[in-house]
């Protein structure tokens, strides 16, 4: 998978899924990588571990990131994002269940692009999913540093 789009993180297997299938109605399904836990995600934008050979110059567009993450939190994953430098442009959107202000404001100090508020309505999900892959994936100019 050269060319994904979008890498979706969370550890629930239904809400990666659904998640998954919204994108997936915007864009090609190969377009679309899912990483099981922030431990796969890492090993998937670095290329290594599972995905050793996975050229990692050639960066998702996005990544969508489950706060809630099990083992290694959302906000760890996130700041390993930051702190590598093939991987420190790429945009990336919290998805987190709450809306306080401090957990709102954890995300973006972390250095998140965006955050959304998970939904549980397939329908709010995908709405939001449509809106977040229309924005960061075909409107944003892509950081042409971080891309090959």
């Amino acid at each position: 998978m050269s060319d994904v789009a979008v890498l979706v993180v969370d550890d629930n297997p239904d809400h990666r899924e659904l998640t998954r299938l919204a994108l997936c109605e915007c864009c090609d399904p190969a377009r679309v990588a899912t990483a099981a836990d922030g431990a796969d995600a890492l090993d998937y934008l670095f290329g290594q571990g599972a995905h050793a050979g996975r050229d990692p110059r050639k960066q998702p567009r996005l990544a969508i990131i489950d706060m809630e993450l099990s083992q290694m939190g959302g906000l760890e994953v996130l700041k390993a994002i930051r702190a590598h430098p093939a991987t420190q442009a790429l945009p990336v959107v919290m998805v987190c269940t709450s809306s306080e202000k401090a957990e709102l404001d954890s995300c973006y100090a972390a250095g998140a692009n965006s955050v959304v508020r998970k939904s549980l309505d397939y329908e709010e999900l995908r709405r939001k999913m449509r809106r977040v892959y229309e924005f960061w994936v075909t409107v944003n100019e892509a950081n042409r540093n971080s891309r090959v």
